[in-house]
């Protein structure tokens, strides 16, 4: 009887022992995986932040870049009280991307130690983009077809803005962000213009030339940084 008992313990307590290593292997494998997705988080991180720098910036490129700033938020801005108007798909995603275009110009200003301030919906430090947004917005509640083209005319704007910036600058840094930001003008571009096209409509750039136009719209989308 005794060696019965002595037997049944015995089996117990090895059963205990292999569950208890089990769930040490299992917690081992969590622990693995789990440290794996933090470096790939953090390894995601580093590659689309940009790290402070103590090289100073010229005076013409910080300039350029605040008024970028809030010549994005002018885009922003017109297109989600346009889409709150009337609720038209470029407008859709197209407000959303303008955002990212604020951040990014925000995250260089921001690794240079350079202040910024992003006003309120609707309200501007610079003089000229307050009338563009207060004239866009009152064109583009008369109608739908207006929107679309006052959302053409601000993607116009913004890249024949960002040219003449990319051309003045000798930064790496500013300009690779600007010819991302171009990138994603140039497909809003083609999606406002083939919207107004749909419609039976048609576009006239007012900023950059009819040649540059013409080869942006005969082009496919991009797929841009």
């Amino acid at each position: 009887m005794r060696v019965y008992l002595f037997s049944e313990g015995g089996n117990s307590f090895t059963h205990l022992k292999k569950k208890k290593m089990k769930s040490q292997t299992a917690l081992i494998t969590l622990i693995m995986v789990m440290s794996l997705f933090i470096l790939l988080l953090v390894s995601c991180k580093k590659d689309t932040e940009i790290a402070p720098t103590t090289t100073p910036l010229a005076d013409s490129d910080k300039n350029a870049l605040l008024f970028m700033l809030e010549e994005e938020k002018l885009a922003r801005d017109t297109y989600i009280f346009l889409w709150e108007k009337w609720s038209i798909t470029p407008f859709t995603n197209i407000k959303s991307s303008e955002q990212s275009h604020i951040d990014a110009l925000a995250q260089v200003l921001t690794s240079y130690g350079i202040q910024y301030t992003i006003l309120p919906a609707g309200q501007f430090a610079d003089s000229v983009l307050l009338n563009y947004y207060n004239q866009f917005v009152i064109n583009g509640s008369i109608s739908s077809a207006n929107a679309l083209q006052i959302g053409a005319t601000i993607e116009d704007l913004d890249i024949s803005a960002l040219d003449k910036y990319t051309a003045q600058s000798t930064n790496a840094t500013v300009i690779n962000v600007y010819n991302s930001l171009k990138c994603g003008s140039r497909n809003h571009l083609r999606s406002f213009v083939s919207a107004i096209v749909s419609a039976g409509g048609s576009y006239a750039p007012q900023f950059i030339s009819q040649d540059y136009y013409n080869e942006i719209i005969s082009s496919s989308n991009e797929k841009c940084n």
